[in-house]
């Protein structure tokens, strides 16, 4: 028995992993068999026992090699470039850098990043030529997106080229231990990593590229990486090429000390053919050999010429794919957690394909041609002024002497780009004059700061140092140097917390999460580090901060300063008392200056209409540098790096400040070095100044003061208060009785600071209605003739009338229609567009068609709306301004911020009755009166919705999976009088810049018009809210009640959902 085990094992053991598991993972995923059969030669070669290595004792030096500046001289032939194409490799993230998106969108000089310098120097080269050279980008599915985003706004007529791009495939990772495709938990896309650049032939079959290029004539290709700014196509060395028939061309520069450890070219015994041994490819005992510069005298640089014809025939001759040597690369599946699977990433290098080429060659080019950035040492210098640029490329400064600096940064300090950029905040040192800088330890650099010579920089603190102004030379040990004090920053460890995933308007959880350890800092922290990712430089320009006063808010901004310090932040701009409403964040960022100060963007504190206190919501979303909700993309970014942070910064001895009166605080690094200024603002001015450019003021105090009108605002104890009194008390002289609950309070007053019919209760009985909008008794008590409520953070808005309510999608279309009584519209020439949120009734939609104005229908969230706004100004695209836009969740607003404005709305619906009573003498017209002429005209949408709250996240989850499963079978169904036309899961394509929102609401569209609608919302801070929207629309029964009009399609609703079996109720806990 023992025996026959040993045998089966011997058996088992003999039996190589099959490569079948990785084919079925790459056909799901509809890679190309060019690529499939590439990698599946590198898979076998890696199972077969192959190393990957190549032996000294199997190769020999290469021999000389023909020097670029031996043809320098000699004559061009420029028709050439009509039958050459130039290929930049785009695919690397710069991960080693700490990088996370296109390497090449890096800065490099100035503003310019590596994609500027190479669209730049393409577009100079075809003036120069007088041709259209054609360029091409081999972007990989990590790159590919940000690049040709990168493209569409910068160089627009490249972007529109045909064939601009070419993807780079994907492979699995494989499971070092079972060889099989490996797996992740956490995030799929880790499972997947590029295949090196030698995937460049793959992806030209595999595309079709390949074949079109031939067809179109193209007969040479110059490639080269996208970081490598010496890389141009070279006329001489093109001409050298072409003549010398060869089919394969390799650039090489002779190594030097700081070359010895890349890889080398050489000629392998066997066959005498040139070959390229890459470090991975080398043997321990081998090292020495591989880095004996004499010996092995060339490296690669990767630029390299080819002849497509004879690249086509080799695929053929080889069954569609270039068999190039194995490169093994022992990671994990989570490149940023070492503790994650173990994986190998199977690679192949393009530069080793000239030992593929029979007759393939290599030259020598000058180091000109060769000056990539594969470290922040690299970085340092290209940035600084040892480096000038010349016809968009980057060259030695000539008072170098011929020989560049040789920086050495701390390794373990300036592995990453933040820590350069950090050290570099204050601008770059001159290196011109220096012959060699090593830094040990961290440090803070100045552009007032020359070296010169050999320096030697040493820190042994664990504090920045600044280094001196002026001229550095020899050694300088700043260990004892005074340092920032109060300015100090902090590194906090930390790791991810579950569940911070923002949702249509930030990030909502019980306030006692949020006040847990390092809840807030890691949120924090990691929209810093998306916000510096995007671009926005935090060292200029205002940091806005405030809330709707909700329980938590003041310690949260002292918290928010501290951190906003420690991450580079010089000027912050803060609400009185904290208080900021949401679109009063807006209008600072878009009007408060001066231009030199304007604010890149804001934290607001708010969980808007949930209720606050200790045991309640609490909240933070971040607005963007026009005023908005930030992007899908920036705030996907915040949430991938919750899930992943590890640290966070935060300046602990950062005086706090007090926030309860306007003034200004600044606080100096005890070096001189730095200063902050953080100045406490008036929470109204900005947004009531602009409010009264929209709106005519005194048109609607003639309203307000006639004898037959009165009105009520209900700022529920939420952030409004302040801003109605400034409005209607102080500009437009009403007594202080017309704003009630006006005092904000941090838990709202034990209310629920949600306006509408179920939250509002005491403003709703005033105006003598009922939770269902119904009239009730009110005896002898005199109405007020309009009224209105607010929600906590004031971008909400509920607008009634004497025993009459307005809903929020009537509301939207009112307010469209009459939009000329305001002067922000009819100034300026009229209203343009409207749009509204998928659930909200189409009741503007009417409008829009009687009035021929752009019609948008969008996701929930107003930063769908925020992107048709600024169509023009950020996209170049339509002008669709001045525009309206609302949701049936009591949203309303216009383009003169990018949110909804609680306050703007009651401001539009009195100048709508202003309009309407100019004749003191006659009858008040009323709210009902201007709407029921509203239906008159264009019909009525009858419309309800019903809110489920704090139901079951799980089973909601479900529930909704169930009705779009059922979609396909449910579309012609007849359920109840109604035939169901269409039933789908709403999909977005956003007109402005072609994004893609997904899974936005279940829809069941009936022939006659009627919609059911479905969908959870993302506001909730616990549990989840199932939103059931009813609409139903009569051209002529204008007169019945909402409920009745309904009720049968409430039923049909409730039936399709099947929302009692999964929720455990048919009761909602709000109607609207």
């Amino acid at each position: 028995k023992q025996t026959n085990k040993q045998t089966n094992k011997q058996t088992t053991d003999s039996i190589m992993p099959s490569f079948e598991p990785c084919r079925t993972k790459m056909e799901a995923e509809g890679i190309a068999q060019s690529a499939i059969s590439a990698f599946e030669s590198t898979f076998n070669s890696l199972v077969s026992g192959n190393t990957g290595l190549i032996p000294e004792d199997t190769i020999s030096p290469s021999p000389d090699l023909v020097k670029a500046e031996t043809f320098a001289g000699d004559e061009v032939d420029t028709s050439l470039l009509a039958t050459t194409v130039v290929l930049k490799l785009n695919g690397g993230l710069g991960t080693g850098m700490g990088l996370d998106k296109a390497k090449s969108l890096l800065k490099v000089k100035g503003n310019d990043t590596f994609l500027d310098l190479t669209a730049k120097q393409v577009v100079a080269m075809r003036e120069e030529y007088k041709s259209k050279v054609k360029f091409m980008l081999m972007n990989s599915f990590s790159t590919s997106a940000d690049t040709l985003e990168f493209f569409q706004q910068n160089y627009p007529a490249l972007a529109g080229e045909e064939g601009l791009e070419m993807l780079q495939n994907k492979v699995p990772k494989i499971d070092a231990e079972t060889l099989e495709p490996a797996t992740s938990k956490t995030d799929a896309s880790n499972e997947w990593c590029p295949p090196g650049h030698g995937d460049l032939y793959a992806a030209l079959v595999g595309s079709g590229r390949l074949d079109e290029l031939l067809a179109a004539g193209f007969k040479y290709m110059f490639v080269s990486n996208s970081d490598n700014l010496g890389a141009s196509l070279d006329l001489h060395i093109l001409t050298y090429f072409a003549k010398s028939d060869a089919p394969f061309c390799m650039e090489c520069c002779e190594r030097t000390e700081n070359d010895k450890k890349g890889g080398h070219l050489a000629v392998r015994k066997s066959d005498n053919q040139l070959i390229l041994r890459e470090s991975a490819m080398c043997a321990d005992e081998d090292e020495a050999a591989f880095q004996d510069i004499t010996k092995h005298r060339f490296f690669n640089t990767n630029n390299l010429w080819i002849r497509l014809d004879k690249l086509k025939e080799i695929i053929d001759k080889n069954g569609g794919f270039i068999p190039l040597p194995m490169i093994k690369n022992k990671k994990t599946v989570d490149p940023k957690d070492d503790t994650s699977q173990k994986v190998i990433q199977l690679e192949t290098a393009m530069g080793a394909a000239i030992e593929c080429f029979p007759g393939s060659t290599a030259i020598v080019v000058p180091r000109t041609r060769f000056a990539p950035v594969k470290k922040c040492n690299d970085l340092l210098l290209l940035r600084s002024d040892a480096y000038i640029m010349e016809n968009n490329k980057p060259v030695l400064n000539p008072a170098c002497g011929g020989k560049a600096p040789i920086i050495s940064l701390d390794s373990k300090k300036y592995k990453l780009v933040d820590a350069l950029e950090e050290a570099t905040a204050g601008g770059i040192p001159s290196l011109v004059g220096c012959k060699k800088l090593t830094v040990k330890g961290l440090i803070r650099m100045t552009r007032q700061t020359k070296f010169v010579g050999e320096v030697s920089i040493v820190n042994t603190s664990d504090e920045t140092k600044l280094i001196p102004s002026g001229e550095v030379t020899g050694d300088l040990d700043l260990t004892t140097a005074t340092g920032l004090g109060e300015l100090k920053a902090t590194v906090v460890a930390t790791a991810p917390i579950a569940g911070q995933k923002p949702g249509t308007s930030g990030l909502r959880k019980k306030t006692k999460e949020f006040m847990g350890e390092n809840y807030l800092e890691n949120f924090v922290q990691s929209a810093f580090d998306a916000i510096k990712a995007g671009g926005t430089n935090l060292s200029e320009g205002s940091l806005v901060i405030g809330g709707d006063g909700r329980y938590f808010n003041d310690k949260a901004i002292q918290i928010i300063i501290q951190m906003g310090v420690a991450n580079g932040v010089k000027r912050f701009w803060i609400g009185e008392n904290g208080l900021l409403s949401t679109p009063a964040v807006s209008a600072i960022i878009r009007e408060r200056g001066p231009v030199w100060q304007k604010a890149f963007g804001a934290f607001i504190l708010t969980a808007s209409h949930n209720p606050g206190g200790p045991e309640e919501d609490f909240g933070i979303k971040y607005n963007c540098e026009n005023g908005g909700p930030a992007t899908d993309a920036t705030t996907e970014l915040i949430y991938a790096n919750t899930t992943t942070i590890k640290k966070y910064k935060i300046c602990k001895d950062f005086p706090q400040v007090d926030i309860t009166k306007q003034g200004f605080t600044t606080v100096k690094a005890a070096d001189g070095s730095d200063e902050i200024n953080v100045e406490v603002i008036s929470s109204t001015d900005a947004h009531i100044n602009l409010l009264k450019t929209a709106f005519d003021f005194p048109a609607i105090k003639a309203l307000l003061d006639r004898e037959d009108f009165s009105m009520v605002y209900d700022c529920m104890h939420g952030v409004n208060g302040p801003y109605a009194k400034a409005c209607l008390v102080d500009e437009l002289g009403q007594p202080e009785s017309v704003c009630m609950n006006a005092v904000p309070k941090d838990d709202f007053n034990g209310g629920h600071a949600d306006p509408n019919l179920t939250y509002a209760k005491e403003l709703v009985a005033m105006m003598g209605l009922d939770r269902k909008g119904m009239t009730i008794d009110t005896g002898d008590k005199k109405i007020p003739s309009f009224g209105a409520a607010a929600d906590g953070d004031g971008d909400r808005n509920m607008i009634l009338g004497s025993k009459f309510f307005v809903s929020p999608s009537d509301s939207l279309a009112v307010i469209a229609a009459y939009a000329n009584v305001i002067p922000f519209f009819r100034n300026q020439g009229g209203l343009k567009g409207v749009a509204r949120s998928m659930p909200t009734s189409g009741a503007v939609d009417l409008v829009a068609k009687d009035m021929n104005f752009a019609l948008f229908e969008t996701p929930t969230g107003w930063k769908y709306f925020g992107n048709l706004m600024d169509s023009k100004a950020l996209y170049g695209g339509t002008d669709y301004t001045p525009f309206i836009c609302g949701e049936e969740s009591f949203g309303t607003g216009s383009d003169h911020v990018r949110e909804k404005d609680g306050i703007w709305a009651v401001l539009a619906w009195l100048s709508i009755l202003a309009s309407v009573n100019t004749d003191a003498s006659a009858p008040l017209v009323t709210v009902e009166d201007v709407v029921v002429k509203h239906w008159k005209k264009y019909g009525r949408n009858y419309y309800c919705r019903w809110d489920f709250e704090g139901a079951p996240k799980d089973a909601a989850t479900k529930m909704m999976e169930k009705m779009r499963s059922e979609s396909a079978a449910n579309c012609g169904k007849t359920v109840g009088k109604y035939t169901i036309k269409t039933a789908d899961d709403f999909t977005y394509v956003d007109p402005v810049d072609g994004s893609v929102a997904k899974n936005k609401g279940i829809r069941f569209l009936m022939e006659d018009g009627s919609r059911i609608i479905f969908r959870l919302s993302g506001t909730a801070g616990s549990g989840a809210t199932v939103r059931m929207y009813i609409e139903q629309y009569e051209v002529e029964k204008i007169d019945s009640v909402a409920s009745d009009a309904l009720s049968e399609l409430c039923r049909v609703a409730l039936d399709l959902s099947a929302i009692k079996e999964y929720i455990g109720t048919e009761e909602p806990t709000v109607i609207t």
